[in-house]
């Protein structure tokens, strides 16, 4: 019996065998060539942050929907980030005030898509505080790709 190594186009390596019938003419060959699925193409989407009173609104405005199941959000206040950040979707957790709205409560559909507004508010025993005047920045990340960074001025 003979075995060869041959590659396919994307460079990864097949194995072809092929051995005799027992003397007659006719060849048995085979192979078996591994091929590689393209990764999906990460979500892009466009979004609006606000922040009233502790309260941060979220719009989507347009793109790809997103499984918020898969949605992490890192919350900063004047640069530094909360203690404690949000595990969308939920509706009740430490350092948030219970029952956002939208897509970050875990009762709502997971997919969020454009015209859809998600807000949650950050609790007082959260650290830093929001006040009036200070830049807030979001950033949306699904698995490690960076969705999107948000920055608003809290009202």
């Amino acid at each position: 019996m003979t075995v060869g190594a041959v590659r396919d186009p994307s460079g990864r390596r097949a194995r072809a065998f092929i051995g005799d019938d027992g003397g007659t003419s006719a060849a048995t060959v085979g192979a078996a060539v591994l091929t590689a699925t393209p990764p999906s193409a990460p979500a892009t989407a466009a979004f609006d942050l606000r922040v009233t009173d502790a309260t941060l609104a979220v719009t989507h405005r347009g793109g790809d929907a997103v499984d918020v199941r898969d949605l992490r959000l890192v919350v900063a206040v004047d640069g530094d980030p909360l203690r404690r950040q949000p595990p969308v979707p939920f509706f009740a957790a430490r350092g948030f005030r219970s029952g956002p709205t939208g897509p970050f409560n875990r009762a709502s559909d997971p997919a969020w898509t454009a015209g859809e507004t998600a807000t949650l508010g950050v609790a007082s025993t959260n650290r830093p505080r929001i006040d009036p005047g200070d830049p807030v920045r979001v950033t949306l990340y699904v698995g490690d790709h960076r969705l999107a960074v948000l920055r608003a001025t809290a009202s």
